[in-house]
């Protein structure tokens, strides 16, 4: 079933026209905070886009991540800032469960990075991982770095099935269903491998000192 490309009456296409790569930054944005903005009908329009010879395969991919990692460190700060309280209201808001929010921070406390970049390669998990990474006060740096590097993978992923469909990017959501989860288990393997080497470096400098 095609997704829809328009929300609220917005042609995402015509933003993409009429804007350029600034409008896929501002709807990457969007995307993160607010959620019923899919990126999958956003990244691979952009993608075929680019197979059209209208936008550059780099320009979108770090235009379209700078757009999400802007949106994902507003709802840091703010979930920060506003704690439990805010992050509440947002998934209301965002019409998703709130319980899920207990859960969420009870898996964050012993995976925080972890979560942060699978789930940035996880439909409807997006914008969530932003909620407890503020609440418990993830360091600021952590989780800018995870949120880019799941936020590129993520990226590079739609954007390039849109490029390879062509005029059939709408059928994207049928290809990226059977994709998300091995995606997911390389994404957290490979996190697990970077967090594994730079604990066994820690303690090989602890030994020399």
């Amino acid at each position: 079933m095609p997704i829809a490309v328009t929300f609220f009456g917005l042609s995402f296409s015509q933003v993409l026209r009429d804007l350029g790569y600034a409008g896929l930054a501002l709807l990457m944005l969007a995307e993160t905070v607010f959620p019923p903005i899919p990126s999958e009908a956003v990244l691979p329009l952009a993608g075929y886009f680019v197979e059209q010879g209208d936008f550059a395969f780099l320009a979108v991919l770090v235009t379209s991540t700078a757009g999400s990692v802007s949106g994902a460190c507003l709802l840091y700060e703010a979930a920060r800032r506003g704690g439990r309280p805010f992050a509440h209201r947002f998934l209301r808001f965002a019409r998703l469960d709130p319980d899920k929010l207990d859960e969420a921070e009870r898996w964050f406390g012993k995976r925080g990075s972890l979560i942060v970049l699978a789930g940035r390669c996880v439909p409807g998990m997006r914008s969530l991982v932003s909620l407890p990474a503020g609440i418990l006060r993830m360091p600021r740096w952590r989780y800018l770095l995870c949120t880019v590097i799941g936020s590129t993978i993520w990226n590079t992923v739609l954007i390039g099935l849109g490029w390879v469909l062509g005029s059939q990017w709408e059928r994207v959501s049928d290809v990226i269903g059977p994709l998300s989860k091995p995606l997911i288990a390389v994404v957290v393997v490979g996190a697990a491998a970077v967090l594994l080497w730079r604990g066994l470096r820690a303690r090989r400098a602890a030994r020399t000192q």
